[in-house]
């Protein structure tokens, strides 16, 4: 269940970009690869790395796995060199995300990006406890992590509310994650049976985002099972 999850949901601060966040995320939300390819071509630092993380999850959900690992290995570059400049909270955020997506796409980098994953986890709370899209991305490795390891399902949801309730604050740069909160949340409840209150995550989640494909899909099938 978690395999498909983790393929459905990889659905979905240059000034001088050409594409900002919010163009990046309508690409990624229509799966409009041609478009997410542009903007990693034509943006720079934490827009570009956004743009190729966004393209290689619309590739994988394409079953374009070349396309996709090559995406996610831009994008770790990107990102790893924005670090090496400068760092910031939603650079190791994001790159704490691009390494759990390599070891999705390649369990045996499990051992050399696990420990990673953790520290640029760490860090990023470290330097910015209020961040919402560290927790976020906190939720989804988490999600995916057994609760021997640290992670499980409570836990993942505990930080998805954490998120949730930081999404709240005021943004205006870098502001990815919102509805995609209240979608792994919606996840967590879904697997611990909590059908209902997965329904109403996913419905909140389109009702941030009304393009949201990822929660239309989600209630679609849900649909389809009852």
């Amino acid at each position: 269940m978690k395999t498909l999850l983790l393929i459905t949901s990889l659905s979905l601060v240059s000034h001088h970009s050409l594409a900002d966040i919010k163009e990046i995320d309508a690409a990624a939300n229509t799966m409009n690869m041609n478009q997410l390819a542009q903007y990693s071509q034509n943006t720079s630092d934490y827009e570009q790395a956004y743009a190729f993380y966004r393209l290689a999850i619309t590739a994988n959900i394409s079953g374009q796995r070349k396309q996709a690992g090559d995406s996610l290995n831009e994008a770790q570059k990107a990102l790893e060199n924005l670090l090496d400049a400068q760092t910031t909270a939603d650079s190791q955020a994001l790159l704490a995300a691009v390494y759990g997506m390599q070891i999705a796409l390649d369990n045996s980098k499990g051992t050399e990006y696990g420990m990673k994953t953790a520290t640029l986890l760490q860090q990023a709370t470290a330097l910015e406890p209020n961040n919402p899209r560290v927790s976020l991305v906190k939720a989804i490795n988490a999600f995916y992590t057994p609760s021997v390891f640290g992670g499980g399902l409570e836990k993942a949801q505990n930080l998805a509310s954490q998120a949730i309730t930081l999404y709240d604050l005021p943004c205006d740069t870098i502001c990815w994650g919102h509805a995609e909160a209240y979608t792994w949340r919606g996840l967590a409840k879904q697997e611990q049976g909590d059908i209902s209150g997965a329904l109403q995550d996913w419905q909140h989640a389109i009702d941030i985002d009304p393009q949201y494909g990822w929660a239309k899909y989600l209630l679609s099938q849900q649909a389809v099972t009852q």
